[in-house]
């Protein structure tokens, strides 16, 4: 049994050397490189007496900023990415929380570390990786480490504008590379195309099962995701057959006609998540790629990535929701009505997270983590926890888990409890709509859609007459050119209000 994420690592090494591992347009990594990078920078930290503690990684998203996490676990120490596309007023609310003592930077970033106000040291990952490796203090190191020793903290958004860092170990990180692989099949043969930026959770798909299996990992440069031709080429020229993407950049080369130019030629494995996949533009990929194996993935980033998965096995009306699917093995999803009892056969519940998958909590924040990291009011026995998820779901007559909503999306309006999600899905039917997003505006009681498509905003409000009822109708109709996405490919929808309040 493996107790230590660099296990694969040192496995993967003995067999596939040098394989390719980590690749972009610039540099490559084998698996050697990767472990001489990994061992220098954790005898280079070990020397700095920095132990069991965060170490910042500042760099832009390149192989070696990999190697750099690995080489920060290696020191005993847990990695904290950060990256240029983050506002500076959040990078420094992150080095607040966490006081690092090492900022580890490449050429391109060492300035602006330099400028924040933080007492941690810079450094340069090409200077560091170039220690000498002192083999019996990693040893010892690693001879210390136990699996419920943090290794990564990932900072969400708070509610209250305040980041939140979500630290996970070593033992929630294992359990769900080993139940993802066996679910989407990964193997020696996968050739991962990332789409998401390292300092968000969602990388955990590639990353490490790529260590695993010896499998490759190509980190897609940013700007092809505004072009989806030359995204598709790109897939094409690398022999991409596994993505593992978010819906928002599946949904800009399916909506936009991409097929009707270039289709993925190699892609087997079509995992995504973060929403709601619109059953129009799922099936324009399904009908592109026939033979490929299409799977929804549901989680929070407390429960280490996702804990839920859905194989899809059979055709969707356009008024369907693909489900979530299943736990993971390990897991337990528990739903919770709102007297804290398990939610009836087709009631609508909190989903609740049982099991190894769940984080250590928030860094620095026991108040925060106390709110939602509770014991599980189904067990009177015993200290048990539970991750509350803020996400409704219920079960569908195939037994399968339905994700229905966020609670924070539903809404009160003309006496009526309104999911704004159920919205977005109808507008997401019609033909014409490319995507859509709605906000609620409490001060004046007013549901508001954004929208980016053919229909004018006239069209639009006729059109939802025969499928919304009047309660539901948005009172405020808004077209947009382009939508906007947060870092991580969600609808971004504090921006949707911020445009709104400000009258655009």
């Amino acid at each position: 049994m493996q107790n230590h994420i660099l296990d694969y690592l040192e496995n993967i090494v003995k067999v596939k050397p040098d394989k390719l591992a980590f690749v972009d347009d610039k540099e490559a990594l084998t698996f050697r490189q990767v472990r001489e990078y990994c061992r220098s920078i954790g005898t280079f930290l070990y020397q700095k007496g920095v132990c069991r503690q965060p170490v910042v990684v500042f760099m832009n998203k390149h192989p070696k900023e990999i190697a750099a996490f690995f080489g920060v676990i290696a020191g005993g120490d847990f990695y904290v990415p950060i990256d240029e596309e983050m506002p500076a007023g959040r990078i420094e609310l992150i080095l607040q929380n966490v006081k690092p003592r090492v900022l580890i930077c490449d050429e391109e970033t060492r300035e602006k570390a330099a400028a924040f106000h933080t007492d941690g040291e810079v450094v340069l990952f090409d200077d560091i990786a170039q220690t000498p490796v002192d083999g019996e203090a990693l040893r010892e190191i690693y001879d210390k480490t136990i699996d419920t020793d943090p290794i990564y903290i990932v900072f969400t958004s708070g509610s209250t504008g305040v980041p939140k860092g979500v630290a996970a170990c070593h033992r929630s990180v294992l359990d769900y590379i080993e139940q993802l692989s066996e679910v989407l099949e990964f193997d020696g043969d996968t050739v991962f195309g990332n789409q998401t930026p390292l300092y968000f959770d969602a990388c955990l798909k590639e990353l490490y099962p790529t260590l695993k299996f010896g499998a490759t990992t190509y980190l897609i440069p940013r700007e092809h995701f505004l072009f989806p031709v030359k995204l598709v080429e790109y897939l094409n020229e690398h022999r991409i057959n596994t993505i593992c993407w978010v819906v928002s950049a599946l949904t800009m080369i399916s909506a936009f006609g991409t097929f009707r130019t270039v289709r993925p030629q190699y892609l087997r494995t079509v995992a995504f998540g973060s929403e709601v996949f619109p059953i129009k533009q799922f099936n324009r990929w399904r009908e592109a790629l026939p033979g490929a194996k299409f799977i929804n993935l549901y989680g929070p980033t407390e429960g280490t990535g996702m804990c839920c998965y859905y194989k899809v096995n059979r055709e969707f009306e356009a008024n369907e929701v693909i489900p979530i699917g299943r736990p993971f093995k390990n897991t337990d999803i528990i739903l919770l009505n709102e007297r804290n009892e398990r939610a009836a056969e087709g009631e609508e519940g909190e989903i609740c997270i049982r099991g190894t998958s769940l984080t250590l909590g928030y860094y620095h924040n026991f108040e925060k983590t106390n709110e939602v990291y509770v014991q599980n009011p189904l067990n009177d026995a015993y200290p048990e926890l539970i991750y509350r998820t803020g996400d409704l779901g219920r079960y569908n007559e195939y037994g399968e888990l339905v994700f229905a909503s966020r609670k924070d999306y539903q809404i009160k309006h003309m006496g009526h409890r309104i999911e704004l999600g159920e919205i977005e899905v109808n507008v997401n039917m019609l033909e014409e709509v490319k995507i859509a997003g709605c906000i609620y505006d409490n001060t004046k009681g007013r549901i508001v859609l954004y929208y980016v498509g053919d229909l004018d905003e006239k069209e639009m409000a006729t059109a939802l007459k025969d499928k919304l009822p009047r309660y539901m109708i948005p009172n405020h109709i808004i077209r947009l050119e382009q939508m906007p996405f947060t870092a991580n490919g969600k609808i971004d929808r504090v921006t949707l209000r911020g445009w709104y309040t400000n009258g655009r």
